[in-house]
């Protein structure tokens, strides 16, 4: 694998700071709000990471952001090690976000309490982001009860406004440095399925196989989140693999087996995300064919991806595809990054299909979520459609960037299946 941990690396320049800032303000003036709230999650959150607070500082997740309309963000950290790599960023040059005074050492309910008295918030109207629901693994926000029902009870003059998703909108359209980060996420992405479909074998634990895709990233110069991994000759599954949080041994590849795994790659807080189906020998010809409706369905979803589409519009040219075969859908096959806010509906009763799948609780319906989102040159989304034919399932896909007018594909290796003899994806530019 080639090392790209040496290779330039595009970063943020104070200009793309002051047009975050400034977007932030334009919104406060807007919707007549005196501050926004800003709750992050912790920084080794995995996978779609609520991490609104670093998009405010350029810094580590897991603070709170305070943000007067009429004067800088504040940024209060969880203890004093924050600070202190504030310290050594500042003294290896790096240009930093928030000064010294705007920092403040702790983020509970009576530090987020003291700032807002200090700013003369007392009775104002305040924008907050992290009451909101937030897929998939906030159903209704990250805003612990006890320190959100302190801060109401210590401002019951305050109004406190729900505002991720409107912010996140004016969010998504990224800035051209943004776009350049985002694409430097998505080699690594691809460097890190190269090592995997290098290291595929049979004979070799699946073990290995993650090793080489996060060696990669990390080789790269990014600390990748927990990859999601199953191999075996029809997996059908998508999550961490199951040695990394039970005792047991990894599996060992065999011929006819499938390598399918979701790997994300992270630089700066902007994301990429590839679907990864990798064939030890000879391909089943169910996975063959679920593979062929897969993509077919990825040149349907490129095809509407559109400024002035919806993001509905580009889910029901996915669905048409879908709908028409005599398989069946295994999950979403369409959702946003940067931030994740939209995601495609799918058949509740699809997972019925799977032997033993009676057994379990059934379902809930999976609608779309915001089909009205109108569609904007430079918006990030996963475009990962999946598709099963008997127990085979095909998941392909990669990062896909809104352009003007023509979507930009960044892993184009990764949308068909990958084959582990000797086959590697290019990595793309």
């Amino acid at each position: 694998m080639k090392d790209e941990g040496s290779a330039t690396v595009p970063n943020y320049s104070l200009g793309e700071r002051d047009r975050r800032w400034s977007l932030a303000r334009e919104f406060m003036q807007r919707d007549g709000l005196d501050a926004l709230l800003v709750f992050g999650e912790h920084e080794d959150a995995g996978p779609a990471p609520f991490a609104y607070d670093t998009w405010f500082t350029n810094a580590r997740a897991g603070t709170t952001v305070v943000f007067p309309r009429n004067g800088d963000p504040l940024s209060l950290l969880p203890m004093e090690m924050f600070w202190r790599d504030y310290l050594e960023s500042a003294r290896r040059g790096d240009a930093v976000w928030i000064a010294p005074e705007r920092i403040r050492p702790s983020r509970d309910s009576a530090a987020i309490a003291d700032t807002l008295t200090a700013l003369g918030l007392s009775t104002a109207r305040i924008g907050v982001i992290g009451l909101e629901p937030y897929p998939p693994w906030h159903p209704e926000g990250i805003v612990p009860y006890r320190q959100w029902n302190t801060i109401l009870s210590t401002f019951p003059a305050a109004e406190f406004i729900p505002v991720a998703q409107d912010l996140s909108r004016l969010m998504m359209p990224l800035s051209s440095e943004e776009i350049a980060v985002v694409r430097h996420a998505a080699r690594i992405g691809d460097a890190m399925v190269a090592a995997m479909v290098d290291t595929a074998a049979a004979g070799v634990t699946e073990s290995a196989v993650y090793a080489a895709g996060m060696a990669a990233g990390y080789a790269c110069g990014t600390t990748p989140a927990a990859m999601h991994l199953y191999s075996g000759p029809d997996p059908l599954a998508r999550a961490i693999p199951p040695w990394s949080y039970r005792p047991q041994a990894p599996r060992v590849l065999a011929d006819g087996d499938v390598v399918s795994a979701e790997i994300f790659s992270n630089v700066g807080g902007r994301h990429t995300q590839h679907q990864v189906t990798i064939t030890i020998g000879e391909p089943h010809p169910d996975l063959l064919r679920a593979a062929g409706v897969a993509r077919s369905t990825y040149d349907a979803g490129l095809q509407a991806l559109r400024p002035g589409s919806s993001f509905g519009d580009v889910v029901d040219a996915m669905r048409e595809v879908l709908d028409a075969a005599d398989g069946w859908e295994f999950g979403p096959s369409l959702h946003a990054l940067n931030p994740m806010i939209v995601l495609s509906g799918f058949p509740a009763d699809a997972p019925r299909h799977i032997p033993g799948a009676n057994a379990y609780p059934p379902e809930p319906n999976h609608p779309t979520i915001g089909a009205d989102l109108k569609l904007v040159a430079g918006m990030t989304f996963a475009m990962e459609p999946n598709y099963v034919f008997g127990n085979h399932l095909a998941y392909l896909g990669g990062t896909v960037i809104v352009g003007d007018p023509d979507p930009i594909e960044l892993n184009p290796c990764t949308a068909r299946l990958l084959h582990a003899e000797g086959a590697r994806p290019a990595v793309s530019t």
